[in-house]
């Protein structure tokens, strides 16, 4: 399932590659059990764009604290380099899907980096 928003889209790392996808980076801090380099076919992995590993243990991937997860971890974006490396993939390549392993296709980190990397 992939959802996009312009030059990005998101993507569970867990699904098959596809011809569209354009520049895929995976955009955890950890990487996904069980999926191989060849399987993921990444041009990069960017870890520095991911939640700092006391936000993300903070979340847990609870529905309940995705609000407050969303503004800390936009707050952290604000002041990341790794943002305009992204940014400039787009520019270079036309479109990049952010691949990220959570369960949950709407309440995680990669979805709302897209939002901010569209703003």
């Amino acid at each position: 399932m992939e959802k996009s928003a312009g030059r990005f889209a998101i993507k569970r790392v867990y699904d098959d590659p596809a011809a569209d996808d354009g520049c895929r980076v995976l955009v955890d801090r950890l990487w996904p059990r069980g999926v191989t380099k060849e399987r993921a076919q990444l041009e990069l992995w960017l870890k520095e764009v991911a939640p700092t590993p006391p936000l993300r243990k903070e979340f847990a991937h609870m529905q309940e604290r995705f609000a407050d997860f969303r503004a800390a971890y936009e707050a952290e974006l604000a002041g990341n380099p790794a943002v305009q490396t992204l940014q400039k993939l787009a520019d270079e390549r036309g479109k990049v899907t952010l691949l990220f392993g959570a369960k949950d296709p709407e309440a995680n980190h990669a979805r709302v980096l897209m939002e901010f990397l569209q703003r």
